[in-house]
């Protein structure tokens, strides 16, 4: 299982979390998804081997909001974390 956390924008209640978990639970690869109103995060439990995380992308924006995918970063070269190596 992998697990993605990216941004959700467009959601403005709590309907809007329901609906948004409920696209991502309509997605047979997906083990367990939580999403937060105010963080406008999603977290995605998945099998990767099944699902993409463009598939997640695509299922949140069919159910009307934006979901940005964010690259993961390597901590050793990650500045905004004060780590240089």
């Amino acid at each position: 299982m992998e697990v993605e956390d990216f941004p959700v924008e467009g959601m403005t209640c709590s309907v809007c979390v329901r609906h948004v978990e409920k696209a991502l639970y309509s997605l047979d690869a997906v083990e367990s998804a939580s999403v937060n109103l105010a963080t406008e995060r999603a977290t995605v439990e998945f099998d990767a081997s099944k699902l993409t995380t463009a598939d997640i992308q695509s299922a949140v924006e069919s159910a009307g909001y934006v979901a940005k995918l964010v690259a993961k970063t390597d901590a050793r070269t990650d500045w905004s974390f004060g780590c240089f190596g």
